[in-house]
């Protein structure tokens, strides 16, 4: 098993910080390609590519502003997965709706989001042998209102 290191450069006191700054610099990116599928079939007016541009960039701001803070690489926000691959694509390579030869989850991420998906299972959490915790699950996960 190998274990992932999201910010390796972060400074030892910034903690969680560069896991969570992963987690928003992905939603960020798909809400961006989220924006970009729905500009080119027309679905946005340009207020609202407008409002939505400067939302995102706004966000960017503060995760490279938090990143600075914590001493974080905002490079070092793209996790190498191995052999999965990285979980960003590299800047400027990836446009929503192309394929790439080998894509990232996000773009993995925004396929399914375009597309629709859902999920069902179920998970048991425990411990000493005693499951403790039951959940039943059921995920529709789309970019399309329900």
């Amino acid at each position: 098993m190998q274990a992932l290191s999201v910010s390796p450069k972060a400074s030892k006191d910034a903690g969680l910080a560069p896991l969570l700054l992963t987690v928003v610099e992905l939603v960020r990116q798909l809400m961006e390609a989220q924006v970009i599928r729905r500009m080119e079939t027309g679905e946005l007016s340009d207020d609202d590519l407008d409002r939505a541009a400067e939302s995102l960039r706004k966000l960017e701001e503060q995760v490279v502003e938090i990143c600075n803070i914590f001493e974080i690489d905002p490079a070092d926000l793209n996790v190498d997965l191995g052999e999965i691959g990285t979980l960003l694509p590299k800047a400027g390579g990836y446009y929503p709706g192309e394929n790439s030869a080998s894509p990232t989850i996000l773009e993995l991420l925004d396929r399914l989001l375009n597309k629709g998906i859902v999920l069902q299972g179920n998970v048991e959490l425990g411990l000493a042998n005693i499951d403790l915790i039951h959940a039943k699950l059921q995920l529709v996960l789309t970019a399309k209102p329900i």
